[in-house]
């Protein structure tokens, strides 16, 4: 073992950009915060590398807490090619594009009160009941558009509710053409919809369609770059792609605050990746431990500037 890299101070100037901030972590290059400036040369490299096909993971409860807009953004900007996304997230997205907002509320409060004044609680995000009752509307009335006795892969029902949102991530996935898979989507409001319509129409979504979609990019793929943001399904489905390929992901950032020595997926690490195949063994990988409210903002301004 060699002492051959010297930790240097961090310096803040008051005209400091956020690129320039990472740089003097990177100076620093200790815990989370050299993961981080880590986290931006592994993601600008990827976003530099033109034979690469850029997976994006979005778990937890982002939209809800306003990072939704930073994703719909990547999409617009040429720097996702593949969304996959919890049903959740989307769930939330339509919620904001058809008007309705979640609101900033506290921890600290009375549950049960909440629950007597229709107010639904994320954490500290509040949301009225009344935007589902707007979410129920729209859905029902998108639905209702796909004739009786047709097929849909997820993907497919996907792009079909976003053509017809006027902002947003699924909106902006439909206008882009950007596949965006949800393997989960009945653990989610969209999911309780769609079952709904399904009483009174025929309506068939197809469970398995889109393996064969996502198998052909994984296999089109050049190279394949992943940015993880939590874990979960989108994380395994994204990961678990490459396994039929003779290849594994070049590129991969984590972003999570979980622990890895629980076995739980979402805390793993991509060094375990390696042991599947799913990253290959020179991939650049990374996981930065923490709140992704406060990391990711930061590595993609980073690197988008």
């Amino acid at each position: 073992m060699e002492c051959d890299v010297p930790v240097r101070q961090v310096h803040l100037t008051s005209d400091m950009r956020v690129k320039s901030l990472i740089q003097a972590m990177e100076q620093a290059g200790a815990y989370n915060g050299g993961a981080l400036s880590r986290a931006v040369q592994i993601t600008g490299t990827m976003y530099k590398d033109a034979d690469v096909t850029r997976f994006f993971g979005l778990a937890g409860a982002m939209v809800p807490a306003g990072m939704g807009g930073i994703v719909s953004d990547l999409m617009e900007s040429g720097h996702i090619d593949v969304l996959v996304s919890t049903g959740a997230n989307l769930t939330h997205d339509v919620i904001e594009a058809i008007g309705c907002h979640h609101f900033r509320g506290t921890e600290k409060c009375n549950d049960v009160e909440l629950r007597h004044d229709e107010i639904n609680r994320i954490y500290d995000v509040y949301l009225p009941n009344e935007s589902f009752i707007k979410f129920e509307e729209f859905m029902q009335d998108v639905l209702s558009k796909i004739p009786d006795g047709t097929v849909l892969s997820i993907s497919e029902l996907l792009a079909h509710i976003g053509s017809h949102l006027p902002s947003g991530i699924l909106a902006t996935a439909a206008r882009k053409k950007i596949p965006v898979f949800c393997p989960a989507v009945q653990d989610s409001m969209i999911g309780l919809q769609f079952w709904l319509y399904r009483q009174t129409h025929k309506v068939i979504i197809d469970a398995f369609g889109d393996m064969n979609k996502i198998m052909d990019i994984c296999f089109a793929a050049k190279k394949a770059g992943a940015f993880l943001v939590g874990g979960g399904v989108p994380k395994n489905y994204i990961l678990q792609s490459m396994l039929m390929t003779p290849k594994g992901f070049t590129y991969a950032v984590q972003l999570t605050g979980d622990r890895p020595d629980l076995g739980g997926l979402s805390g793993a690490t991509l060094d375990e990746a390696r042991s599947w195949g799913k990253v290959d063994e020179d991939a650049k990988t990374v996981t930065v431990y923490g709140d992704a409210t406060i990391t990711f903002p930061l590595i993609m301004s980073a690197v988008l500037e």
